[in-house]
């Protein structure tokens, strides 16, 4: 957590300030008592300013304790505080300090007090502040009256009797070097999601999640999944805040490394800004918008056979999925259903559609104002989902049409969200809203007889076609000439036997395939290969014959006639 204390003006005067300070600032010596001023926000009581003595002098860290909450305790706890107090020093000179100034650059030295240790104050906080950073400390009392002119950071004296502190130190550490290579050098302010979610990486960075049970990260993981949905760019200090920039940060780590990290720190640009320009700076082909929809799509399949994108590295991250929301289509004769939802710029929604059997239509619509992306996942049990992206007009619509939903699929999963901002993000950003229609028509028990029937009977006259084919003559000359007039009536399908076929290949013998046939009007294996290779060659142009998106299946349907015929008119 970091404190804004200075004002535009300030921020403007700062360069200027910054050349003319005096260094006549003395080391600190242990046992010397320094007042402090401090955040009134964080402290457990309110106060403004207290009274510190220095414990501790590392080599690069002056470690102060509240003297009142010193005071407070026995001579054993004080002992065990001293112990601790120690090994956080070795830990900060030795793997804190070198591991993040050799990742992201250093902190301001020897800075406003003319000295190269970072000072540490423990006080006692509210209950959850584990620390801050307050920029104020870097600008002298002309500029700030409350300053402390050090490089300072603040952590809660209740974690000295844990190990998590070392992850407190880091995380605040990382925002005092982030003033540096902002503030001060490049004289831009960073946005704030990404300043934590920088500050939040360094104890995975520094290995301290290695060991996930009772980890910085194993809290966060757990922040994320109580709200997967909030606003990964709005910041409010919530623990959600922090669940969200964590888990996005880590995988954003995990495929395109700690480089993209450092090099927008090292950036005069700010934000998602900034790690475009890393990311195209380290050859990368995709923005922060692919990632971003790269990640909604992890985050809910986590399955690396899906693609390398959709999954974490991380071995303590590779099973974290998010639960989508259920959308019920209940099996009645005729469904329709009518749902709208609010969501926020730069947040993660997941919606699963199941239930029904018949012809699913979805219609998908936002509000014009802003940029919708949305991904949907087609699952079928025991199968690998396909990934696929809903195409939307000006007017941010879009419609879906699946044939025997329920039947050739078993959830269809809309991962849509909102990435028009990129900078200037708020405190507290706008809700947009979408709806999502979908109806599905149920077959009755005699279409589904019918249909049933039909199958049968296709299957009997295959194999009378099989047969037929067994009991003729059948040469293998190539096919001859196409009658003066004919034309693709009939669909055409493996295994039948019909004169159609001998003039469908003629036609694939121009077009795709050039063998000599076995069977004139014969819809062998050959045949059906050739057609697959038509229907790829001609897709566009059959589909839109056909109405819809075809497949290259073999089958000579309606699309796939028509487009005969045209080409058949040109011989």
């Amino acid at each position: 957590m970091f404190i804004f204390s200075k004002t535009k003006t300030q921020i403007l005067l700062a360069g200027f300030i910054f050349l003319l300070l005096p260094f006549f600032v003395g080391a600190d010596t242990q046992g010397q008592r320094t007042n402090f001023f401090i955040a009134q926000s964080f402290d457990i009581k309110g106060r403004e300013k207290i009274l510190a003595v220095l414990e501790n002098v590392s080599l690069k860290g002056y470690f102060y304790l509240e003297s009142d909450w010193e005071e407070t305790l026995s001579e054993d706890e004080k002992k065990t505080i001293n112990q601790n107090l120690e090994i956080l020093g070795q830990e900060f000179d030795n793997t804190i300090y070198p591991k993040l100034t050799a990742a992201y650059g250093s902190p301001w030295e020897p800075g406003i007090d003319n000295s190269y240790n970072i000072t540490v104050l423990f006080h006692k906080m509210k209950d959850g502040a584990a620390g801050y950073f307050n920029d104020g400390d870097e600008y002298p009392k002309i500029q700030n009256p409350k300053s402390n002119e050090r490089e300072m950071i603040y952590l809660n004296a209740d974690y000295l009797k844990f190990p998590a502190v070392k992850g407190y130190l880091a995380h605040e550490f990382v925002h005092l070097i982030t003033f540096n290579q902002k503030d001060k050098e490049r004289g831009v302010r960073e946005e704030v999601w990404l300043n934590e979610a920088r500050a939040d990486f360094a104890p995975t960075l520094l290995g301290y999640d290695i060991k996930y049970q009772g980890s910085n990260l194993q809290q966060r993981v757990n922040q994320f999944v109580n709200s997967p949905s909030d606003s990964l760019t709005e910041w409010q200090a919530e623990k959600k805040d922090y669940g969200i920039v964590n888990i996005f940060i880590q995988y954003l780590v995990d495929n395109y490394g700690i480089r993209i990290l450092a090099d927008s720190l090292k950036s005069k640009k700010t934000g998602i800004e900034s790690i475009n320009e890393a990311l195209n700076k380290a050859g990368f082909k995709k923005n922060f918008s692919q990632i971003f929809t790269d990640w909604t799509i992890a985050v809910f399949l986590a399955d690396c056979n899906a693609g390398s994108n959709y999954c974490y590295k991380n071995e303590n991250l590779k099973n974290l999925k998010v639960a989508p929301s259920l959308i019920f289509l209940p099996s009645t004769q005729k469904t329709s259903i009518f749902l709208d939802y609010s969501i926020k710029q730069w947040s993660g929604n997941w919606y699963r559609i199941i239930g029904g059997k018949g012809d699913l239509e979805l219609d998908f619509d936002g509000e014009d104002s802003v940029d919708f992306k949305v991904a949907y996942v087609l699952c079928k049990d025991s199968e690998l989902c396909q990934i696929k992206f809903l195409e939307l007009d000006g007017q941010k619509k879009g419609k879906l049409s699946l044939e025997n939903f329920g039947k050739n699929w078993s959830s269809l999963n809309l991962i849509p969200s909102i990435q028009s901002k990129v900078s200037g993000f708020l405190e507290q950003e706008p809700l947009y809203h979408f709806s999502i229609s979908a109806s599905i028509k149920i077959k009755t028990e005699r279409e589904l007889l019918v249909e049933e029937l039909t199958a049968k009977i296709a299957g009997l006259q295959a194999q009378i076609a099989q047969l037929r084919a067994a009991l003729s003559e059948i040469s293998d000359k190539r096919p001859g000439t196409i009658p003066d007039g004919f034309s693709f009536e009939k669909n055409l399908s493996f295994s039948m036997t019909d004169s159609d076929v001998a003039y469908l290949k003629i036609i694939l013998d121009k077009e795709v395939s050039h063998q000599t046939w076995s069977g004139n009007g014969y819809f062998g294996k050959s045949a059906l290969a050739a057609v697959k290779l038509f229907q790829e060659k001609y897709k566009n142009e059959i589909s839109q014959f056909s109405g819809y998106p075809i497949q290259a299946s073999g089958f000579v349907g309606k699309g796939t006639r028509a487009k005969l015929n045209q080409i058949m008119r040109n011989f």
